[in-house]
């Protein structure tokens, strides 16, 4: 995947989300992220002016990885890309988003929360799976999920925190993202 390290991101399997912020308080905020050991953050496309976010984002803090968040169309994929967005994240399977970070060799996180939505987001070439929102159905129901599902990676967003990121790693979440 060009420009996004699996095998980093399955080490350190915690990813940011930035919503809303402006351009005055991008680097303070990305700073104390990397300071927390953070190395994968998504900023989402509903921020203003997240195009030239996502390039500053970069410039000044290179070590990051640095994808787009809220990608509800191949349009704003390919902004995304073109600013530089090393993966997507969306609330939903679109699969016009699918196919083209498939022909772009390009991580793709889907939405998902039904066990059917789950596996038709993993058939579409998803690096892991956005279960959303995760705190709707709990810990739990990841451990769930893997018993027919064990092959897919899951990732739990929405509602996830401090105090239960480890509920969610013990039954079966390969990743998290929190913030936002």
């Amino acid at each position: 995947m060009a420009g996004f390290d699996l095998t980093l991101f399955e080490k350190k399997p915690v990813m940011g989300i930035i919503r809303g912020i402006d351009e005055d308080s991008l680097l303070g905020v990305l700073g104390a992220a990397f300071s927390g050991g953070l190395r994968f953050l998504e900023i989402t496309l509903n921020t203003p002016d997240v195009f030239l976010l996502i390039k500053k984002a970069i410039e000044q803090f290179p070590d990051f990885c640095i994808g787009a968040g809220t990608v509800l169309s191949a349009e704003t994929a390919q902004r995304a890309v073109d600013s530089g967005a090393k993966f997507l994240v969306a609330p939903n399977l679109n699969e016009k988003v699918a196919e083209f970070c498939y022909k772009n060799n390009l991580a793709y996180f889907p939405g998902a929360l039904t066990p059917t939505e789950i596996e038709k987001a993993w058939g579409s070439g998803a690096t892991m799976v956005k279960v959303f929102p995760a705190s709707q159905m709990g810990p739990n129901y990841f451990k769930l999920l893997k018993g027919p599902f064990g092959h897919i990676k899951l990732m739990a967003v929405g509602g996830v925190g401090p105090q239960n990121i480890p509920d969610y790693f013990s039954s079966g979440a390969s990743a998290v993202a929190l913030g936002g």
